[in-house]
């Protein structure tokens, strides 16, 4: 007679599971302050919202995202202790957008084959983003897909929950004629656009490995650059009256101009000049070696501005000096007007489904 299957001869290693979970307890540990109930391991994160009983109305923001196309370099590179970063700021990066302080996350890992110590690097790697933003990570989940994924193979996801008092609300209703937009410098790629970013390096016979002195570093070393988490230092910025902050808009997935839109009301338009800031050169390398054009790459790419703030004209210069103090790199983009309802090349209204106001792109970019 055969021997039985088990669900380990079916490709399905609990016991490596839980020696991931053991290699990455102290790093998820870190995050937890005092309102963090209990320990790794619970069915259910528990995060003491007591705080919540001196707001007035409180709001709660959820977001959730993943990483994209970019774990790809990583499992290339055999390097996962950065992909943390690029999941944590494509989600409380944008519950951060309308002023809400990120309280608590959760992670999802699917791989084809647990390996304890890439788990454990790639939930390190989160729970470092998340320390940076002042997040607890409260629970998370590996699940093993063997014949779904590669054994080397794996994704990421993660969802965040955060509040915000109901009169501190950052949006489109607070936008209006004569704001500034200022433009948080990015830290290169981040996570969006990695589709086409891949396919030019594919068509192109490039390797990973390849220096390029552009980046004065390899291919895979710029292409492999965490994501930029902003959270911390927009709320910053935000509880500084002076700075006068209105809105946030994230620079992901669409691009500046999309972004931007979605943030500013019906009636009013946002001049952006292409040419005040020197576009940062893994930008223009994808351009030059795949003959991308600049529109594609202005609707797929941050283009070097991974966050953007619009705020009072008398706060501008109080927002530039707040943002240099937390060490960001920021500019004045542009400012805010009311729309003449002009069409063209260049100009955007609304994205994603939302009824916004409009934003034009001037002028020509700087390489």
């Amino acid at each position: 007679m055969s021997d039985g299957l088990t669900y380990a001869a079916a490709g399905v290693d609990t016991a490596a599971g839980d020696r991931a979970v053991e290699l990455m307890k102290t790093a998820v540990a870190r995050t937890h302050g005092p309102n963090v109930l209990g320990g790794v391991g619970g069915f259910a994160g528990l995060f003491d919202v007591s705080m919540l009983k001196a707001y007035e109305r409180p709001l709660l923001a959820s977001s959730t995202d993943g990483v994209g196309t970019k774990v790809a370099i990583a499992q290339a590179l055999d390097i996962h202790d950065t992909i943390g970063f690029d999941l944590v700021g494509m989600v409380v990066d944008d519950i951060v957008v309308c002023g809400a302080q990120p309280l608590v996350m959760t992670d999802y890992i699917a791989t084809g084959k647990v390996v304890p110590e890439r788990i454990a690097d790639i939930v390190r790697g989160i729970a470092a983003a998340c320390e940076v933003a002042g997040t607890a990570l409260v629970g998370g989940e590996t699940a093993e897909h063997p014949g779904l994924l590669a054994p080397g193979e794996y994704d990421v996801a993660g969802a965040a929950v955060g509040v915000v008092e109901a009169s501190a609300l950052l949006g489109p209703d607070k936008v209006v004629d004569g704001d500034v937009v200022i433009a948080l410098g990015s830290s290169g790629l981040h996570s969006n656009g990695y589709s086409l970013v891949r396919a030019v390096v594919a068509r192109a016979g490039w390797a990973l490995d390849r220096d390029v002195p552009e980046f004065s570093r390899t291919l895979g070393e710029e292409l492999l650059e965490p994501t930029r988490v902003y959270a911390s230092d927009c709320l910053a910025l935000a509880r500084d009256e002076s700075a006068q902050v209105h809105a946030f808009s994230h620079v992901t997935g669409g691009g500046l101009a999309a972004n931007l839109a979605r943030v500013l009301p019906v009636g009013l338009s946002a001049t952006v000049d292409r040419g005040s800031w020197a576009v940062p050169a893994v930008f223009d390398v994808v351009r030059g070696l795949g003959g991308v054009p600049w529109s594609d790459l202005e609707n797929t790419l941050n283009l070097g501005v991974g966050m953007v703030a619009v705020v009072g004209a008398a706060g501008a210069d109080a927002a530039l000096a707040r943002l240099a103090a937390l060490g960001l790199p920021a500019w004045v983009l542009g400012t805010v007007a009311v729309d003449d309802g002009a069409q063209g090349a260049g100009i955007v209204r609304g994205s994603k489904g939302v009824d916004g106001g409009a934003v034009c792109l001037v002028g020509e970019y700087r390489v």
